[in-house]
């Protein structure tokens, strides 16, 4: 059985993933779709046209994510694609951020994306993709937003080192670092703030683009996928003045 998974998919990026993949991919048996919010992924089952498989999880919470290991133990899929967007931000101070939800960034960013990661692999052929949703602010050193820039540059480490493991088993790794995109992520990360800055509004591109563009940029086996040649220029930059 093919399948491709996309965690975060109820919203954002992961949500126009999983439309994409499910318009562009005729060989899938089924795309499976993960998330916490069961009414929104229930009207995204809706949308596709392939079987899918709707789970409900919290990546951060072990007893789900063994669950989850158990039903591809049982159904043993072959994994075409993971497609991992799940993740959070928070634009505040270090020395005033409350630890508790530090750590749920932590978790979500860093330790949910590498647990899925390893659960995954073991289902993974060659001619399989990964996409790993890391963010330009990883090459940036952004005050008040540096733990969340952390996260990301791990992830962004991650997958650039993934890549190189994984090349005898042809099996292909993408970061995709996007810049500002408008989903439901700043309703969050900016709950501190007076809202999003006029600049990132400025430059802000839409999750269908993202997503279109990460799939493409994977299936020509890129290593990283800007969304924009903009984002591609400043990413450059920074990663070498920063």
């Amino acid at each position: 059985m093919n399948v491709a998974l996309i965690t975060g998919a109820s919203s954002g990026i992961g949500l126009e993933a999983a439309l994409e993949i499910d318009h562009r991919f005729t060989s899938l048996d089924e795309v499976w779709i993960i998330g916490r919010n069961e009414e929104k992924l229930r009207i995204l089952s809706k949308r596709l046209r392939h079987n899918n498989r709707i789970i409900i999880m919290d990546l951060t919470d072990s007893d789900d994510m063994d669950a989850f290991e158990g039903v591809l133990k049982e159904l043993k899929p072959n994994i075409r694609m993971l497609f991992q967007s799940a993740g959070e931000g928070l634009h505040q101070r270090f020395d005033e951020m409350n630890r508790a939800e530090a750590k749920n960034m932590l978790r979500l960013n860093c330790e949910a994306l590498t647990n899925m990661t390893s659960i995954c692999l073991p289902y993974m052929k060659a001619g399989s993709r990964i996409i790993q949703i890391a963010s330009s602010a990883a090459y940036v050193h952004i005050p008040s937003f540096g733990l969340y820039s952390a996260t990301k540059a791990f992830v962004l480490s991650f997958t650039k080192s993934l890549r190189k493991e994984l090349k005898k088993r042809k099996i292909y790794v993408t970061a995709v670092c996007p810049g500002p995109v408008d989903t439901p992520f700043f309703e969050k990360s900016e709950r501190y703030t007076n809202g999003v800055i006029p600049l990132k509004k400025l430059i802000m591109n839409s999750p269908r683009n993202v997503a279109i563009k990460a799939i493409c940029d994977a299936g020509f086996k890129r290593k990283v996928s800007y969304d924009t040649p903009l984002i591609a220029i400043l990413s450059f930059f920074a990663k070498w003045f920063m």
